[in-house]
This record gives C-alpha cells, structure tokens and sequence, in this order.
C-alpha cells in the first residue's frame, strides 16, 4: 500500500514538472478598431468662368428682321447692314429672320435676338412684355408714321374709292369697304399693324363681316397674291408696298394689275430698331451712334433703302407709341391679352 501512495506521489510530481516546463500559451489577441482617419476637406468650389462678352465672336449680337418681305431679300439686306454696324463698333453681329412677328416678339425675350426691326404693334407687345425697348423710329418719304391700304385687283370687280392724282380718298370708310362684305382677305400676319390690326378694325368698326383670311406673312406677298388671283378677293398692306423694288422688277405691271380701293390716314408710327432688355446701357449707346453713322453715309442708306424702304433714322424712346396705344384701345383692340 504505501508503495502505492509513493508512486502516485511520484507521478503528480512529474506531471507538474513536464507542466511547467512546457510552452507558454499564447494570448489571445484583443481585436481594437482602427481609428478613424480625420475627414479630409472638401475641395475648393471651381470658379465660375463669366460668360463671353455680348458682341464677341464667342457670343455675338443676334440682329432679327421682321419677315415683312422674303427671307432672301431680308438676310442680304441685313448682313450688309450688320457688316457697317461691325465696322464702326468693332462687335461680332448676325442676322436671322424669324417665321413670324410673333416669333420675332419670343426671339427678343428668349435672348435669341438682341437687336430687332420691330413693326409698330410687334412692338407694344414686346415692350409689353418686358423684352424690348425702342430706340431708333425708322423714316420713310419724310415722315414717322404711315398709313394702311386695302389693294385688289384691277378685274376684280370692286369699285376704288382713292384718287391717285390727288392722293386722296373719294369716300368714307363705310362706304368703300363694305363691298368687301363676305369675301375673302389677305392679311399679312396677326401682329401686323397695317397688315391686319388696322384694317381689320376699321372693317369691324363698320360691321362687315368676312370670309375666314389668308395669312401669308409679308407685304409683298400681299401684293404677289392680290396680283395672282385665286388666294384671296382683296387684301391690306402699308402704304405704297407695290412700290418694292423686287415687286417692281418681278411684276413690271404691278401698279396697273393691283389697285388701291381705300386708304387710311398716317395714324400708324414707323417700325423701329429696339433693343432687347438684357442688353447692357454701353452697349445700346453703341449700337445706336454706330447705326446713326452708318445711315449718314452712301453705303449705309443704300443698305437701309434696300430692307423696309427707308430713308433714315431717328432716336425716339417709348412715350412715342402713346397715341397709337390710345387708338389701338379706342378701336377695341385689347393689347394688353397679349402680354400674356
């Protein structure tokens, strides 16, 4: 028995011994998080680069022509105009016409224009609307405002109520144009002064009612589809817009195949050059000198001559539409529904 005892003795001895001879354990390693790298700041915001100077090659001046005759004839007109205006000022500017005078009034708001020929009621409404402001009334036969003419032609059946010779109408409104009852017009565009908005409202002054109208944009084309026959019965234009030098050389009968049935008094002003309401003040004062030198010379009238018949131009400001404006709303033409 007690050898028993001494070999279990023995045995716990050396199992201690081999115990604390053997490896030290490793310890367990303690995950810890990484820290947090500092936020780097935000890069600077990029600077803004300025949009190129207006009347740069970058960001020229959009000259835009009221489509009062053809487009061909407008553009070569035009780009000849904006040629001298370039080399008196030193801008870039090109010219566009737009389909309709209502588009030309959009064109001078949207920044797609920023000189525009505007027609007289082209340009209340513009004005209206904030886009644009006059500052040159063009001058034809010596005079700012001018007059609307009803034309038909010469076979056409209708008796005419103006004397050439004397430049002077035979008889009143209501009597000339009531033979226009039922038939059918020709009128140039809504925005029209003398192309519609006149003449219609003398023809609804005296109660005549029509057939639905052709709408054919420009003056001379008016005249061409008067001419032509089969269009309309009769139609309306500014005064005298037979006298077109591509009229003239195209129809050399012109002044014998369309007649003037009727005339109204010069109660309509000129149309204008006006600037669009985004074009800084230096630059206006610019354009304006330079279109006032240009016109002085041979070179400058034979340009201006060619696109609306002009003669020259002068400087007017907004309160030079007044008394039209008065008119418009005394013949029960609403402008400001189309301000809108």
């Amino acid at each position: 028995m007690k050898k028993f005892y001494l070999f279990l003795s023995l045995l716990v001895a050396a199992t201690m011994l081999l115990t604390a001879c053997g490896p030290t354990a490793t310890p367990t390693p303690v995950v810890t998080q990484a820290p947090t790298q500092a936020p780097t700041e935000a890069p600077p915001p990029a600077t803004e680069v300025p949009p190129p100077a207006l009347g740069t090659p970058e960001n020229p001046l959009i000259m835009a022509l009221a489509p009062s005759a053809t487009t061909q004839e407008l553009i070569a007109s035009g780009e000849a105009i904006a040629a001298q205006l370039s080399a008196v000022t030193g801008y870039t500017i090109i010219t566009t016409v737009p389909t309709s005078y209502s588009a030309l009034v959009e064109a001078m708001g949207a920044g797609n224009a920023h000189i525009g020929w505007l027609p007289p009621f082209a340009y209340v409404v513009a004005h209206g609307k904030g886009y644009a402001d006059v500052a040159l009334i063009t001058i034809r036969f010596g005079s700012d405002h001018y007059g609307a003419q009803f034309i038909a032609h010469v076979d056409s059946g209708f008796t005419s109520y103006f004397d050439a010779a004397t430049n002077a109408n035979t008889a009143d409104a209501p009597t000339a144009l009531a033979q226009f009852a039922d038939k059918k017009p020709c009128w140039t565009d809504p925005l029209s002064s003398s192309g519609y908005v006149i003449p219609s409202g003398y023809l609804a002054a005296s109660d005549i009612n029509l057939k639905a109208a052709a709408f054919i944009q420009g003056h001379p084309q008016v005249v061409r589809a008067v001419y032509a026959r089969g269009i309309c019965d009769f139609g309306a234009t500014y005064i005298d817009a037979r006298t077109s030098s591509a009229l003239q050389a195209d129809l050399p009968d012109v002044m014998d195949k369309v007649v003037v049935i009727w005339r109204t008094d010069p109660i309509i002003p000129n149309d204008n050059v006006s600037y669009a309401t985004n074009v800084p003040d230096d630059v206006r004062a610019a354009l304006t000198a330079a279109f006032l030198q240009v016109t002085q010379t041979e070179e400058g009238k034979a340009a201006i001559k060619s696109i609306y018949n002009i003669e020259e131009l002068a400087e007017r400001d907004d309160t030079f539409y007044d008394e039209f404006r008065v008119y418009l709303e005394a013949s029960g033409v609403d402008v400001t529904t189309l301000f809108k």
